[in-house]
């Protein structure tokens, strides 16, 4: 058993009697993994929950508890856990082999329907992820403009590689983050997100940038939410200065309309990246794009001008599970509804636990576009009305982030343990899967663990 903290929080006991297959499995892992986790979002104090199962809006943890689930395989799973038809369709390209080692038929279905769904893609290229899509746009923008730099903006996710591993959660200034090089960081201009005189000024006073990458509905999928117009903006300015424009599309592609955010905005990035759901909830992820900056990875393309073309390999690119997985997840969104009916689910819940804040005197806010909603936890003590408050007008507010982790780690464990996973304690994703009795179990849960931070004196009654 792992040891924990002296406490005496009465929601960390709960936790811990509740969990005791959890709390004996990270005491394996612990011994076997750094930190006894797979990825740094499921670090938890004292240790994580291990689910045992998944399906629909649903997954039950080792110890038999049922969770209503709103972390969603990290938004990959827009329909779900366990589609039957996707499933099913993974389950059937599983007997006929998972890695061939050549080309295969339904790659180039899985293109041919990315291409139909996503305006900006003339050309598609698969890799194993986000992080490795994120990575491939940054090299395919400096092979086509010549240029060495990069801007991002702060707070905005775009993977673990390299020129991505800072500037999220800490390191603002721009220096290198462990393990990065300070003269790589040096090619990485930040920039404070929804602030287009900064991108026209770093413009007009460097004619080495390369591209310009964002989330296109905000930091952490609109956690800071992306202006209006600003979109608009970054494509003209880009278009004058003759910088690649990169949406990176891993958690809105398909999520915010068949043709994510792009689509739903009616702006055309020059580039994009796409994961998650992309591949039904597999491993899988992908660039696409303008041909005539993805085809840097095209051998008679590049023969042809006379240049050395982007090196490219992969072993488990355009897998064939994934891809089944992947065809059939886009087949069901392209017919139509399951955005809409994910979307109509988040702002029912969002109304929903707004109302139970307002009625318990929090002074909190929900907020949040789309199949996504965050939780605004008030850290600065702002007069805030959960009924009414927006994030309009609240960029530097936001932009500050949590500082009161004790919190925060309370209100995670007090949701998983009156009966809900949500994405850590900053908020939750929703899928077409999501109905009226998870957004009921959910609202319960929400009231449920107001109360229990009231009564350890977090909260004021």
């Amino acid at each position: 058993m792992p040891v924990l903290s002296p406490t005496n929080s009465p929601i960390v006991a709960a936790y811990v009697a509740k969990t005791p297959g959890s709390a004996a499995l990270h005491a394996r892992a612990s011994e076997v993994l750094p930190s006894g986790i797979a990825h740094d979002s499921r670090h938890t104090d004292p240790y994580p929950i291990y689910t045992a199962r998944a399906a629909g809006a649903r997954k039950w943890d080792v110890d038999g508890n049922m969770l209503v689930d709103f972390y969603g395989g990290h938004g990959s799973h827009l329909l779900g856990h366990c589609p039957p038809q996707v499933m099913a369709a993974a389950q059937a390209q599983l007997m006929q082999g998972t890695q061939f080692g050549s080309c295969h038929a339904l790659e180039v279905e899985w293109a041919g329907l990315v291409q139909s769904l996503v305006p900006c893609a003339e050309r598609v290229r698969f890799t194993s992820s986000g992080t490795e899509a994120t990575h491939m746009a940054l090299r395919l923008a400096r092979a086509f403009t010549g240029r060495r730099k990069v801007v991002r903006f702060l707070r905005h996710f775009h993977g673990w590689h390299d020129h991505m591993a800072f500037g999220v959660d800490n390191h603002f200034d721009g220096t290198a983050s462990p393990g990065v090089l300070p003269e790589l960081a040096a090619e990485v201009v930040l920039l404070p997100p929804n602030d287009i005189a900064a991108v026209t000024r770093c413009f007009e006073g460097d004619d080495d940038i390369a591209a310009l990458i964002l989330e296109p509905t905000g930091a952490s999928t609109g956690m800071i939410p992306t202006a209006p117009g600003f979109l608009a903006a970054l494509r003209a300015a880009c278009t004058a200065h003759g910088v690649v424009l990169i949406f990176d599309e891993v958690v809105t592609g398909f999520r915010v309309s068949p043709g994510g955010a792009q689509g739903e905005a009616g702006v055309m990035p020059d580039l994009c990246t796409l994961a998650k759901i992309l591949a039904g909830g597999l491993p899988g992820g992908a660039v696409a794009g303008r041909r005539n900056i993805v085809d840097w990875l095209d051998f008679e393309v590049s023969a042809e001008k006379s240049r050395e073309k982007i090196k490219h390999q992969g072993t488990y690119n355009a897998n064939p599970v994934s891809a089944a997985a992947g065809i059939e997840t886009l087949r069901l969104i392209q017919a139509g509804g399951v955005c809409e009916r994910a979307t109509a689910a988040a702002q029912a819940m969002k109304c929903a636990f707004n109302q139970v804040l307002a009625e318990e005197g929090v002074p909190w806010a929900v907020y949040g576009e789309h199949s996504v909603i965050h939780f605004f936890t008030n850290p600065q003590g702002l007069a805030v009305d959960p009924m009414s408050w927006t994030p309009d007008g609240q960029q530097d507010v936001l932009m500050a982030g949590e500082p009161r982790t004790g919190l925060m780690k309370k209100l995670y464990l007090a949701l998983l343990v009156a009966g809900m996973d949500p994405k850590g304690a900053r908020g939750a994703i929703l899928s077409a899967a999501h109905g009226e009795a998870e957004i009921g179990e959910a609202t319960e849960s929400w009231r449920q663990a107001l109360r229990m931070l009231k009564d350890e004196g977090e909260l004021r009654h």
